[in-house]
């Protein structure tokens, strides 16, 4: 059984990591958040530790390590994405591996900063990517590696996430924190993207604001037209006052079904990476340093085919 401890414990994201830890048959010892809205705590950890001041945990956790029988072998990173890099550092440099939420850090500069510190600590740093494991994903993944196909498979992905005023008020808000809407709710689909269709040839940015994003991406196997928003007036009429969600993926015109099955899959992701199947800084590169030169392209006007059909709505 290994000791957890979880950095973030209030946030959204939170409780499928702590739901994660328990289902894999391990412990969560200890867990900080400036945040004291953890009650979920109660359900699935009541034992565990908890802190509002970062000091106060790290001494703990410090002081844990003196024992073999008490000291932290995990350490969980589901903070705000600007603090992810000093929250690993600090997990490893307790002498603890580290499994963090994407995004992992927002540039390329700040990856290989970590690998000097995995070498430094020797420990190593995990980052969960679960839409690898979704079944769906890995089943078009396989189709597209076992077709022998002429042209270029043509993809749409739409995502849509409705979010109220709160969310402008919140780091997510931020850009200097959140690093904006593509970095955000986007990075684990480019992640999928290139885990399915292979390398980025060619990136371009149509529209960006501080509520939607879209653009063209082109990959070994792939010409993807991609738009993300958290903007409910972008929802589709066939959703709108229904669901606050909307999310599609289809290539060559046919939709890839994967609306079920995003559950378990932090679970899934534990299990891997205790298992020592986990992917780490090397597998994460390739959609931090797309979403990172997403963040530096001034947007064009779409040629060619390239624009989301979203994107003419958008534009009037």
């Amino acid at each position: 059984m290994k000791r957890f401890a979880l950095i973030g414990a209030a946030g959204y994201i939170a409780p499928r990591h702590m739901r994660a830890i328990k289902d894999t048959g391990n412990e969560l010892a200890c867990a900080y958040d400036i945040n004291d809205s953890v009650g979920i705590i109660d359900s699935l950890s009541p034992q565990s530790e908890f802190f509002t001041e970062f000091e106060r945990f790290y001494d703990y956790a410090w002081r844990l390590k003196r024992d073999p029988a008490t000291a932290l072998d995990i350490v969980s990173v589901c903070s705000p994405n600007y603090l992810h890099h000093s929250h690993i550092t600090a997990g490893l440099r307790l002498g603890c591996d580290v499994i963090c939420e994407k995004p992992l850090v927002p540039n390329s500069a700040l990856l290989d900063d970590l690998a000097l510190v995995e070498r430094e600590t020797g420990k190593r740093l995990y980052n969960i990517l679960q839409l690898r494991h979704h079944q769906a994903i890995i089943d078009l993944k396989q189709r597209v590696e076992a077709g022998r196909q002429e042209h270029k498979h043509e993809v749409e992905l739409t995502y849509i996430t409705s979010r109220g005023k709160w969310y402008m008020e919140s780091w997510k808000g931020d850009l200097r924190k959140s690093f904006g809407v593509a970095t955000n709710i986007g990075v684990h689909f480019f992640d999928m993207l290139h885990f399915i269709f292979g390398k980025l040839q060619r990136n371009v940015v149509h529209f960006a604001n501080e509520h939607k994003a879209a653009g063209y991406l082109e990959y070994e196997r792939a010409r993807v037209r991609w738009f993300l928003s958290i903007d409910a007036n972008d929802l589709p009429d066939s959703v709108k006052g229904k669901k606050p969600t909307y999310r599609s993926i289809t290539c060559d015109g046919s939709e890839i079904e994967f609306s079920e099955g995003f559950t378990d899959l932090h679970t899934v992701s534990y299990q891997a990476i205790l298992d020592g199947k986990g992917y780490g800084i090397e597998d994460a590169r390739h959609c931090v340093e797309t979403v990172e030169r997403i963040r530096t392209l001034r947007p064009v006007s779409a040629r060619d085919n390239e624009g989301h059909p979203f994107l003419v709505r958008l534009l009037g």
